[in-house]
């Protein structure tokens, strides 16, 4: 189980890395966007488009990265105030019954989507540049599966969890940067 935890640890934290990276496209995309449109009043017809589909497939690649973290949101004001074991049999019930058939349904309905729009070239009609989105579409079932195989890390982590009464979080790859400043000016006043 953990061999299978680390893997899926692993993989969801090189995929959440490297989409990570479409920020600075992003930033990129959208400063040329603002100079052209402010500065030389010639506004361009696709900056929109592709501003919102580097968006959708950060947000959604990113997706399986953040569960492998514990960053996604949750009911903590009364999640936190119980033992592990309880959290972990809690967190498993909810991933039988409502993860894994919400990604499942991504994964299947979202391979259709795709399928079809790969199949006839599908362009974005938001603009009249005719941004082609058809990959976004693919991304939707990527992220889906991102997401089935961490959420089976997931399932291993509550079961492990069950037995030993502790959880077994992902090793740290990031930190906070009020954490980072609190680190240092403690170090500093030593």
């Amino acid at each position: 189980m953990i061999g299978f935890i680390e893997f899926a640890d692993k993989l969801s934290g090189w995929f959440g890395k490297a989409f990570g990276w479409l920020i600075i496209l992003m930033t990129v995309g959208m400063s040329y966007e603002v100079a052209a449109r402010y500065l030389f009043n010639a506004p361009t017809t696709w900056s929109l488009d592709v501003s919102f589909i580097m968006y959708g497939t950060l947000f959604m690649m990113g997706g399986a990265y953040t569960l492998s973290r514990g960053g996604h949101v949750r009911g903590d004001f009364l999640y936190r105030l119980w033992k592990p074991k309880t959290q972990a049999m809690v967190d498993l019930v909810l991933y039988i019954f409502f993860f894994f058939p919400g990604v499942t349904a991504l994964i299947l309905v979202g391979s259709k989507y795709a399928i079809r729009s790969w199949g006839y070239g599908e362009v974005s009609v938001n603009s009249p540049a005719g941004v082609p989105i058809f990959q976004f579409k693919a991304v939707m079932v990527a992220a889906g599966i991102l997401l089935f195989i961490q959420g089976i890390a997931q399932v291993m982590r509550c079961i492990l969890c069950i037995r030993e009464g502790y959880w077994r979080n992902a090793d740290d790859d990031v930190e906070e940067t009020e954490e980072l400043l609190i680190k240092q000016r403690v170090v500093k006043e030593d």
